[in-house]
């Protein structure tokens, strides 16, 4: 069997100081927007009656809890909330070592650190936003990129995530610069990104610290990250969609910048990427689990083909268009007699275990079925993908050859 993944969760040291208390995420309000919000909050208290005569008789006793005291405060903190002011240092006000339009490379903390600006989608409740903050910054997994924590002004939030050296997963795929080249050459290393990216949407779903668990809500190959330093996969902006209020907000949809209108029931706006939006997520603007389940099938699909989620290619004469997508390339490869063979990614030299790639490409294509209650949930997908990698291992040392993976990442 796989080992499975592992989770912990950080338990919050009790306040042992009666003279002084912290303001955790969850029990204290946001200030009004465009204002640094506090980390910590200092009390006096005055004791009398009973808790005085204490005082006098249990001597050693509260010199022992001073000691502890002063023990606390010497420990490093672990806030979820950072100041504005210091976001805008971090980042020299936003204007340095940018990452893309909207994320910053910085050190904050003595942590290197990628902020991400986001405006709010829906203005929900900021103590709610905290609340959420909170309950997502205790999730780990070794598949998901960390939130260490965000800073709130105006109508945006600012998201701080663990950096981790790497490239994403559309990159490694897809080399613009030499469209020959992949950095996954080998069948295993595929599947192992496979593997960690269906253990890692599993913990969202199902272990996350949340009763009812998470919807990601932004599942697609530039959005998974390749790490450097063993080729494992990890998810990046968990937490996100929750924080920002992406299920619901205005009265339009928008599918990469063409709106849809809706009529005859409430408004939502839909955040997604063309090629990875289930049917029914196009049709209602909202996110679920199954959704997520849909995005992860046609990752699959592109690991397994090499090919773009959706692309566009010239057809006739006249100038026109067609489009062309993944699913579509794979539910023809299935039906055609040895067509998953010429379908697989050539540049992995037809070098793969032909019965793993078929019930690959068909875990692929039970999660894209148009009925969301046709999808398995990510439970049953996790253990499947572990059992398809272990065959795949297993298939490579019989093989007997041993692959390298310190390729580098870096543009060619």
């Amino acid at each position: 069997m796989c080992k499975s993944k592992k989770s912990t969760t950080v338990v919050q040291p009790t306040n042992r100081n009666p003279r002084r208390t912290s303001t955790s995420p969850s029990s204290s309000n946001f200030p009004s927007s465009n204002s640094e919000v506090p980390i910590t909050e200092s009390r006096s208290y005055v004791y009398g009656g009973k808790d005085k005569e204490w005082s006098k008789t249990s001597s050693s006793s509260v010199s022992s809890h001073a000691s502890l005291a002063s023990l606390k405060h010497t420990l490093p903190e672990n806030p979820h909330i950072y100041p504005i002011s210091e976001i805008s240092t971090a980042t020299a006000n936003f204007s340095a070592n940018r990452l893309s339009s909207n994320s910053f490379r910085c050190s904050l903390r003595d942590r290197d650190v990628v902020i991400f600006q986001r405006k709010f989608r829906l203005q929900i409740d900021l103590q709610e936003v905290r609340d959420r903050l909170a309950l997502i910054c205790r999730s780990h997994h070794s598949s998901l990129v960390k939130l260490l924590g965000a800073s709130v002004s105006g109508n945006c939030i600012y998201l701080v995530y663990e950096f981790v050296p790497g490239a994403n997963l559309s990159d490694c795929l897809r080399n613009r610069q030499n469209p020959s080249f992949t950095s996954l050459s080998t069948w295993t290393s595929r599947m192992r990104i496979a593997s960690d990216l269906a253990h890692g949407l599993d913990y969202v779903h199902n272990s996350s610290g949340s009763g009812s668990g998470f919807v990601h809500n932004h599942i697609k190959s530039s959005s998974i990250l390749v790490s450097e330093e063993n080729f494992s996969a990890k998810i990046c902006h968990f937490g996100t969609s929750d924080l920002c209020g992406e299920s619901v907000g205005e009265s339009s949809v928008t599918d990469t910048g063409r709106k849809l209108k809706k009529s005859g029931s409430r408004g939502v706006r839909l955040e997604g990427t063309r090629g990875y939006m289930a049917p029914e997520f196009l049709l209602t603007g909202v996110a679920t689990q199954m959704t997520d389940v849909y995005a992860f099938g046609v990752v699959v699909l592109e690991l397994l083909s090499g090919e773009e989620a959706v692309r566009f290619e010239l057809e006739g004469n006249d100038g026109g268009y067609r489009r062309v997508s993944v699913v579509d390339t794979a539910m023809d490869a299935w039906k055609e007699h040895g067509g998953v063979r010429k379908w697989v990614d050539r540049r992995l030299r037809d070098s793969f275990p032909m019965d793993v790639a078929e019930k690959m490409i068909r875990v692929g294509l039970d999660c894209v079925t148009d009925d969301p209650r046709e999808r398995p949930d990510m439970g049953r997908v996790s253990m499947k993908v572990s059992k398809l990698y272990l065959e795949s291992k297993e298939w490579e040392e019989k093989l007997g050859t041993n692959f390298d993976f310190s390729v580098s990442l870096a543009p060619r």
